[in-house]
């Protein structure tokens, strides 16, 4: 996605600018974007890889729901949260870097997401809201940091492989079948 187009600036990628689109690969994203709308990407079942460039603030809802063939992504430091189903149904999602300064992670931003085995959610992050992990069945391990206080309902729900998880010692709440299954 350029950064000029006929001589104008392009700031966003505006709200289901690709969705559906089955012949996108790989994309990237240049520098100097600040935006990603909801729905951006969403169901683009042949994207493998995305470039995301440091000048990106915000990833709108739903902006690689159902990218069944993305692999892995990296977050720029300049997001401070990861919207509700951002990745969710991202099936073949098996490596992420969620970067220090996210601070929430929202409803079903992973949900099955069923190749991640690990993550490493960032000490900055105070909230993650209910079914994040949901259906993420080959997640075996993950550290909930300090800072968060309450485990939402269905958070970690039916993820079958989760071994080991370190809850918080400020965690004053544990919701409803937040770790079932």
């Amino acid at each position: 996605v350029p950064n000029t187009i006929n001589g104008k600036k392009v700031v966003a990628i505006g709200e289901s600018a690709f969705e559906g689109d089955s012949n996108i690969g790989h994309i990237t994203i240049s520098e100097g974007i600040t935006d990603i709308g909801s729905r951006a990407f969403y169901s683009c079942s042949k994207l493998t890889n995305i470039t995301i460039p440091e000048s990106i603030t915000s990833i709108g809802e739903y902006a690689f729901d159902s990218c069944s063939n993305l692999t892995s992504i990296i977050i720029p430091k300049g997001v401070t949260s990861i919207d509700n189903f951002t990745f969710s149904g991202c099936n073949n999602l098996a490596h992420i870097i969620i970067p220090e300064g996210i601070t929430s992670i929202g409803i079903s931003a992973f949900m099955g997401c069923s190749s991640l085995t690990g993550i490493t959610i960032p000490n900055s992050v105070t909230n993650i809201r209910g079914w994040a992990f949901y259906g993420c069945i080959n997640l075996t391990s993950v550290t909930i940091p300090d800072g968060v206080t309450r485990i939402e309902d269905y958070t970690f729900y039916e993820c079958s492989n989760l071994a080991t998880v370190a809850i918080p010692n400020g965690a004053t709440s544990i919701g409803d079948s937040a770790f079932y299954g």
